[in-house]
């Protein structure tokens, strides 16, 4: 029962990200309604149902707007988890900072990028001018805060039947 379902609020704006028994639980009290199903079923001791995808509540849900966070898993989603330096997809990930810290670089969302081990080292703690290196992409702040986390916004994408509900933000690459 490790299956993620999106939880949209009445106004089908994405609220949370919860697994399957949360959702099912949620139903089953009456307090959401199933949209998409996934393609296998869940079987009760007297009832058998389709696993739900994407489920909405029935009452609006008032949340206040959330703060995106840094983090390295905040990162590596904005860039997409892709060496902005090479543009590989490598297991082995880090976080770079353009301007080293040794030279007044903080760790802000304009000065940390994802880079592979191999690009971390080659650049080390140089400025990009010094290494002929360039990036990909610059990095900045996201402009959008959605409710759901940066990660699973990103893998959400991905997934077809949630991709109906989550707003499409241009300065993230899936």
């Amino acid at each position: 029962m490790n299956i993620e379902v999106l939880v949209l609020n009445h106004d089908y704006e994405p609220l949370n990200v919860c697994h399957l028994r949360r959702a099912l639980a949620l139903v089953y009290l009456g307090k959401a309604d199933v949209l998409h199903t996934h393609d296998h079923s869940v079987v009760a001791a007297t009832v058998v149902m389709d696993a739900p995808s994407v489920v909405r509540l029935r009452a609006q849900v008032r949340r206040p707007l959330p703060e995106l966070r840094l983090s390295r898993r905040t990162v590596f989603a904005r860039d997409g988890y892709v060496c902005q330096y090479c543009g590989h997809a490598a297991k082995d990930l880090t976080l770079d900072h353009v301007i080293p810290r040794r030279l007044g670089g903080g760790s802000e969302w304009d000065n940390l990028v994802t880079a592979c081990r191999r690009c971390n080292a080659r650049k080390s703690d140089k400025l990009l001018s010094q290494t002929n290196m360039q990036l990909l992409h610059m990095p900045r702040r996201p402009r959008y805060t959605p409710y759901i986390s940066l990660p699973k916004y990103v893998a959400g994408r991905r997934n077809e039947a949630w991709s109906y509900y989550l707003p499409v933000f241009a300065d993230v690459r899936d």
